[in-house]
């Protein structure tokens, strides 16, 4: 499978597409003016402590506090409170961590903090919506072939590396180079297979360095305050798919093509001649036929290849995912083809969630099936089609109503998060109120306001489309409301009126 990471770099915003044999399957923006503070490290302070929530609010130089939970909380020299969770790593492996046996967090968050207390803290998934970031003291700094863990003694190699010599000699060659100094714990990423130890070593080095950095800022600030910032978003890209996500990096400004060739020539050399520099006058994703791509992975409705479609409904709790057989009528028997159709969902359902970045709870809907057989094959499709997608996903057994509820981790928005806003008509609901029912609320405020109205005549101005049911469709219905009233009907447009927007005005001389 030829891979390429499409890079589109513009001064407001930078959009990065992963195409497998030429399909998009990951989107990433980033704009200049709401920047993914993921990854970032900052000097904080502690607002408020809630016991009963077991969670604490820490001011991090936002405008909205962060979210600390006690399981977050790692104390000093404790290690009852040690939290292994590289099984739900950002960076995009999981590792053989073997846990501490017995590891319990019996500590209250009222006995860890303290309001005004300042802490190191990193954010784990960035504000989203109404929320504000969470975070934690679990801090975890990446390199292209190490994450070092400074409050984690342990070390870890990535699973895609799967030749079990190859993962036992990274092993102990990080061990190895391990000064007694610094004793952090270490993934080993998917980059690392082959590597020699010279360019361990000194990515080990530059690793704790960049850790000592950060204490000293640490002690020399006031809170809050930044401390160390992840990578834009197309070094990012490049850090963590260039190795065994994509063969090539096309990008299509001077300053990134700069920026991402010295990234490689510094960690990476055997890979700077990947990125090319694009120099062509046609829009970088339309070249690629991105843009298209992209908007349909905005739309509600996803239809299938038989004809049967899937709907993707967005709520403030979760995303729920409803299959349909839609035109698809089968060749052989019913139990065929919904088994075809929720088979071909499938394949989709794992393609969207990964494209549009959707994380949460997620509650797959599948049209029914009576044969558990078919139940199983549809749960085991599912699991195999995720296996693809870098984020942590956990997939429940499908029920007796044919739902299949999952979670996948979240750490940013989703693509409609970032690329929507609510509807100014419908306020986000998804629907408008009809025509028919905005003109019986013209009908009952004309009674209102009839009744102690002194005039000869009102005037209602509304939208064209509600004009004309009131004049057209309605004509016979006004007439009834002009003799009940005693009063004359004048209907006017507006054409910046919105469906539900209208006006009516006595006319007194």
């Amino acid at each position: 499978m030829y891979k390429v990471l499409v890079i589109n770099d513009d001064p407001y915003e930078t959009r990065v597409a992963l195409l497998e044999d030429g399909v998009v399957v990951e989107f990433y923006i980033e704009r200049s003016d709401e920047l993914n503070i993921t990854g970032n490290i900052y000097k904080g302070r502690v607002q408020r402590v809630l016991p009963g929530m077991q969670s604490a609010f820490v001011d991090i130089g936002l405008n909205q506090a962060a979210f600390l939970y006690v399981a977050d909380v790692i104390k000093e020299n404790c290690a009852d409170i040690e939290k292994i969770f590289l099984e739900e790593s950002d960076y995009d492996e999981i590792v053989d961590f073997k846990p501490i046996p017995e590891i319990h967090n019996d500590f209250q968050i009222e006995e860890l903090l303290r309001e005004g207390q300042e802490i190191l803290v990193q954010v784990s998934k960035a504000p989203i919506g109404s929320k504000g970031a969470r975070i934690t003291t679990q801090i975890s700094l990446p390199g292209p072939f190490l994450v070092i863990l400074p409050t984690i003694n342990h070390i870890g190699v990535s699973k895609r590396i799967e030749d079990e010599n190859e993962r036992v000699r990274l092993k102990n060659l990080v061990q190895s180079i391990i000064r007694e100094d610094n004793n952090y714990g270490y993934i080993v990423r998917t980059a690392s297979e082959g590597i020699e130890q010279e360019k361990l070593e000194h990515e080990m080095n530059f690793l704790v360095n960049l850790w000592h950095n950060v204490q000293k800022k640490y002690k020399t600030s006031s809170a809050p305050c930044l401390l160390h910032k992840e990578l834009s978003v197309p070094l990012r890209a490049v850090r963590d798919l260039i190795n065994h996500e994509a063969d090539r990096v096309i990008i299509d400004s001077e300053e990134g093509f700069t920026a991402i060739f010295s990234f490689l020539e510094k960690y990476m050399p055997q890979l700077k001649d990947s990125v090319e520099f694009y120099r062509e006058s046609e829009p970088i994703f339309d070249t690629y036929r991105l843009e298209n791509d992209i908007e349909r992975a905005l739309r509600r409705k996803v239809w299938l290849k038989s004809g049967g479609y899937i709907v993707i409904e967005h709520t403030e709790a979760l995303v729920a995912i409803d299959v349909n057989t839609g035109r698809y009528v089968g060749k052989h028997n019913f139990e065929e083809t919904i088994l075809k159709t929720n088979l071909e969902a499938v394949k989709e359902i794992a393609y969207q969630v990964r494209l549009r970045n959707i994380g949460g709870i997620i509650i797959l809907d599948f049209i029914d099936m009576d044969l558990k057989s078919d139940q199983e094959k549809v749960s085991n499709a599912l699991r195999e089609a995720l296996k693809k997608d870098k984020s942590k996903t956990i997939i429940l057994p499908m029920s007796e109503f044919g739902l299949i509820q999952m979670t996948r981790k979240r750490t940013t928005k989703s693509l409609t998060k970032v690329l929507c806003e609510p509807c100014s008509y419908c306020e986000g609901q998804g629907y408008i109120l009809s025509s028919k029912t905005i003109a019986s609320k013209i009908y009952r405020e004309l009674i209102r306001k009839a009744q102690d109205a002194k005039g000869l005549n009102f005037i209602i101005t509304t939208n064209h489309q509600i004009a004309n049911l009131l004049m057209i469709d309605n004509r016979d219905i006004l007439s009834l409301f002009e003799k009940k009233i005693g009063k004359q009907i004048i209907i006017k447009t507006n054409p910046k009126f919105v469906m539900d927007e209208f006006e009516i005005v006595e006319v007194i001389a």
